[in-house]
């Protein structure tokens, strides 16, 4: 939610212009009785607006549900290294040293590159779903070759270019739902869509243990080539349905919805962005909101704290290196990665939705980030089965906090579309960058114990909670500063920013 457009004063020198620049949003939402090439205006007057927009919502949650089975196989795509070492991986590939942890860090390299442009471009196109879908199709070919190559500089070669195509997912994935859904409605969406990283953690691992532990040897290929066929295979059989079923955006005629729904769909973010009726309309240029975002310092604030929770989350790629250190098989250590990642997912749930409830951003992320210094404290405090195990439930909170960040940072940045695309793939960019440098966090020779990793993960996440706090106070301060002017103009009370 955002603060109104009009002028706000400044209070100790910093200025309260609001984030975004006022825009025309015929352009992008058809408004009531406008006439329009491509969709019906058929009068929301006559409505029965309640049930059109249950049944509305109905139907785009089935969609976002689609969502996240492609950020599961995104996911899986992206971990199954973690999963393929523990059965050879690196010995039959000749790695030595760090060589591992740089395979996990190039990856990340393709995401910070692409990112940020691919969300400008998918700003502007009327088909996301071709895009993304395709995008899909491509990284799943990727993966299929990765079981095929014979050595280590191959594999890192192809690691990058997986990187480069699916970075274009996730920042998109979050865009388009933002274009669809109302900002007390974002919390428990993200959450849905985000969870598909903690279901990938946790079935992705059951099913890496099941090809893993049954396909050695079929046809002449180890294990671990197994892997990454059948999961490339099932991404590819995945981005063919994408295709159809993921949804474009409300300004795009989609066929999946009655004329009474996509109207109501063009309407509900009108009113979400309309404000009062002081904007000033001016045309939204290809780049303005590049612009924008990149000469707005909340962007860079926040991404560098996302930066540091990132980091603080590192653990989440080398979950199955830290369940073998209690000394089980290779298979028995995947299938405990299971059960914290399911706790982990049924908890981001009702954290999201009390934080749609109460509107607080702030301490639903402060929360679970607690829970994980929690867990990095009590996995350095001791080498006991029992209580590693139970330290892996604690980090498992944490990534919990990352969904509601990018909750709170699609409700701040929530006026100007191209702005709002920008900034998440700007700040989900920095987030990248702290998975190429955590990815060193882990060496091989800090093992078993991990303490100087878990200790690294400690110092980002104050350092991370320090900054948001700092966020949240400046976007307090916005609102006070509203406030203040409403009542000395004697204005009724506008919209304000989630804290």
């Amino acid at each position: 939610m955002t603060t109104e457009s009009r002028h706000l004063p400044n209070v100790d020198g910093i200025s309260y212009r609001p984030l975004l620049a006022t825009v025309d949003y015929s352009s992008e939402y058809e408004i009531p009785g406008r006439s329009s090439d491509d969709s019906p205006t058929l009068a929301l007057d006559y409505i029965d607006r309640s049930t059109v927009e249950k049944r509305l919502l109905r139907k785009l949650d089935l969609r976002v549900a689609f969502l996240v089975l492609v950020y599961i196989m995104n996911y899986m795509d992206r971990t199954n290294a973690a999963a393929a070492r523990l059965r050879g991986y690196e010995e039959d590939l000749g790695m030595t040293g760090n060589q591992f942890n740089t395979l996990t860090s190039i990856l990340y390299v393709g995401y910070l590159l692409t990112q940020a442009p691919s969300n400008m471009i998918l700003h502007h196109m009327k088909r996301p779903s071709l895009y993304l879908s395709s995008c899909m199709a491509i990284w799943g070919v990727l993966t299929v070759l990765m079981g095929a190559v014979q050595t280590y500089h191959a594999a890192l070669i192809l690691r990058f270019f997986i990187g480069f195509v699916e970075a274009a997912f996730f920042p998109g994935a979050v865009f388009l739902i933002s274009r669809w859904y109302k900002g007390n409605e974002l919390g428990l969406r993200t959450a849905l869509l985000s969870c598909g990283a903690s279901i990938s953690n946790a079935f992705g691992a059951l099913f890496a243990s099941g090809i893993l532990g049954s396909l050695d040897g079929t046809l002449g290929f180890t294990a671990w080539r197994w892997l990454f066929f059948v999961e490339g295979a099932l991404t590819i059989v995945v981005a063919v349905s994408a295709g159809w079923i993921l949804p474009d955006f409300p300004s795009t005629p989609n066929l999946w919805l009655l004329p009474n729904e996509q109207i109501l769909a063009k309407q509900r973010m009108e009113e979400e962005v309309a404000g009062d009726n002081e904007h000033k309309s001016k045309p939204e240029e290809y780049y303005s909101g590049l612009v924008e975002a990149l000469m707005d310092w909340r962007v860079w604030w926040v991404g560098a704290s996302l930066n540091l929770m990132s980091s603080s989350m590192s653990f989440g790629i080398f979950f199955p290196t830290l369940s073998a250190t209690m000394g089980y098989n290779a298979t028995t250590s995947l299938l405990l990665c299971a059960p914290p990642w399911i706790l982990g997912t049924a908890t981001s749930f009702l954290v999201a939705r009390h934080s749609d409830v109460t509107g607080d951003r702030f301490w639903h992320i402060v929360g679970p980030m607690l829970l994980g210094i929690a867990g990095f404290i009590l996995a350095i405090s001791t080498m006991n089965t029992t209580m590693r195990y139970i330290s892996l439930f604690l980090m498992t909170q944490s990534p919990v906090a990352y969904v509601v960040c990018l909750t709170w940072i699609m409700n701040t940045f929530s006026q100007s579309q191209s702005k709002r695309a920008a900034a998440i793939a700007l700040i989900n960019s920095m987030a990248s960058a702290g998975a190429i440098s955590s990815s060193y966090f882990w060496p091989s020779s800090w093992g078993p114990s991990y303490v100087n990793s878990y200790l690294i993960c400690i110092l980002a996440s104050v350092v991370c909670i320090a900054m948001l706090w700092v966020f949240r106070r400046h976007l307090s301060r916005c609102n006070e500063a509203a406030e203040a002017e409403e009542q000395s103009l004697g204005l009724p009370k506008g919209l304000r920013y989630l804290l």
